[in-house]
C-alpha cells in the first residue's frame, strides 16, 4: 500500500479523493485549520489534517498538490528538501523563472521528484517528442465561458456580461498568462514546460458565452510537421474554472504510483 499526502481541500482535491485507486492509502491532507475538524470526522481520524506537510513525521510515497499556484510557492521547496516526490496540477507557479530554478537545485540537491502533471490537456507527449528536432511555433487557446472567467483578472480585461460572441481578450506568452491568470492558465505554463518554454509559446484566452466546456487548442509546427490537438472538457460540477480531466491526472499519478509503474 502506497501512502498520499494530499494538499488542498477544494473541489479539485475531493474529486481526486472520491477517485482514489487501490493501492493508494490517504494519510494527510495539508488544509486551512478550519476544515480539520471536518477532514478528522469524515474520515474517523484514518486522515490527518495538517498545516504544513512538513509535520508529517513519516514520508509519503506522493505528495500531490491540488490546490494552486500559492501553496506551490509555500510548500513545494520544503517538499523537495526532504527528498520526497511530489506532483503538482498548479503548474503555473513554475510561471516563475527564479523559483522554478530553486525548485531544480532542491530537487537534484536533495534527490527529490518534481513532476508537473499535465492537467486538462492530451498531447504533450507528441510536443515532447517534437522538441528533440526544431520547433518552430506552439499556440494554445484556452476557451471557456464567462462563468469560468468571473471573479477573476479576466474582468479587468473584458466586460463578461457583455460577451455576445467567441472573443479573444488576452494574447501573450505562457509566463504573462501563467502569472496573470492564476486560477484559470496553469494549462498555458504545462504546454511551455513540455515544449519551448515560457517566453516562446504564444497563448490565447478566449471567452464563449455560448460554451459549456472548457475547451483547450494546442497548435504546433516545426522540423516533425504540424499537428493540431483540440480537447473540449467538462469542468468539474464545483469549479467551473477547472476541467475534469485535470483532476483525472492527478488520480492517474496516483495509480502510477500504486502499481509501481514509470513515473515519467
Amino acid at each position: 500500500m502506497k501512502t498520499l499526502m494530499l494538499i488542498g481541500y477544494g473541489a479539485m482535491a475531493n474529486e481526486v479523493i472520491s477517485r482514489l485507486p487501490k493501492g493508494i492509502e490517504l494519510r494527510w491532507i495539508v488544509a486551512r485549520e478550519h476544515h480539520h475538524p471536518d477532514i478528522q470526522q469524515r474520515f474517523q481520524n484514518r486522515v490527518t489534517p495538517l498545516s504544513s506537510p512538513t509535520q508529517a513525521i513519516q514520508q509519503p510515497d506522493l505528495v500531490l498538490e491540488c490546490a494552486s499556484q500559492q501553496a506551490v510557492k509555500q510548500y513545494a521547496a520544503k517538499i523537495l528538501e526532504k527528498g520526497w516526490t511530489l506532483a503538482i496540477i498548479s503548474t503555473g507557479a513554475l510561471a516563475d523563472a527564479q523559483f522554478a530554478d530553486t525548485l531544480r537545485h532542491q530537487a537534484h540537491q536533495h534527490q527529490g521528484t518534481l513532476i508537473p502533471l499535465s492537467g486538462a490537456v492530451a498531447g504533450l507527449d507528441g510536443l515532447r517528442c517534437a522538441k528533440e528536432a526544431t520547433i518552430n511555433q506552439v499556440t494554445y487557446q484556452s476557451r471557456k465561458s464567462p462563468a469560468s472567467w468571473r471573479n477573476g483578472p479576466a474582468e479587468n480585461y473584458i466586460d463578461l456580461d457583455a460577451v455576445s460572441e467567441p472573443t479573444v481578450f488576452f494574447s501573450g506568452t505562457a509566463r504573462e498568462a501563467a502569472l496573470k491568470f492564476p486560477a484559470n492558465a496553469n494549462v498555458a505554463a504545462t504546454v511551455a514546460l513540455y515544449g519551448i518554454g515560457m517566453d516562446e509559446t504564444k497563448v490565447e484566452l478566449m471567452v464563449d458565452p455560448i460554451t459549456t466546456q472548457n475547451s483547450h487548442r494546442i497548435d504546433v509546427s516545426g522540423d516533425f510537421g504540424h499537428f493540431c490537438i483540440e480537447l473540449n472538457g467538462n469542468p468539474l460540477p464545483l469549479n467551473a474554472k477547472t476541467s475534469l480531466l485535470s483532476a483525472l491526472s492527478a488520480v492517474e499519478i496516483c495509480r502510477r504510483i500504486a502499481e509501481q509503474k514509470a513515473i515519467i
